[in-house]
């Protein structure tokens, strides 16, 4: 069998994980790690997620929309001045995400391991066209 193209994308890939759901955290670590990714977190609070997304080393973030009661637009927009892609992880999909950050991709909770393959793939790719 030949190997999918997009399969060595997110090889050895830095992934910033925002999440406050412990269930949902160690699932997303789970997908990364089938992935090849890198963990880089979690973060499961707002402060200690702004930290991480200015001073980690990473290559894409997965953003929950809501931390703990608190949107997560101050650390967006610290990935944004980097240059860095985020992928937005949301129950409420797209609809919910606020401007300037509409145009950045969304994986709609629940999501599958393929739609998030999928998704930090785009972004990535995205990112360094």
């Amino acid at each position: 069998m030949i190997a999918d193209s997009n399969d060595d994308v997110l090889n050895g890939v830095r992934v910033l994980v925002v999440e406050d759901e412990a269930a949902i955290s160690m699932l997303l670590e789970d997908m990364l790690l089938d992935f090849g990714c890198a963990v880089v977190g979690p973060a499961a609070r707002l402060s200690s997620a702004l930290e991480m997304a200015s001073q980690e080393a990473f290559e894409v973030a997965i953003l929950d929309v809501n931390v703990a009661g608190e949107p997560i637009y101050p650390v967006a927009e610290a990935i944004a001045k980097r240059d860095l892609p985020l992928v937005f992880s949301t129950g409420y999909g797209g609809a919910g995400i606020r401007e300037p950050f509409r145009d950045r991709p969304v994986v709609q909770k629940p999501f599958s391991q393929a739609d998030l393959k999928r998704t930090l793939i785009g972004a990535i790719r995205a990112a360094r066209a």
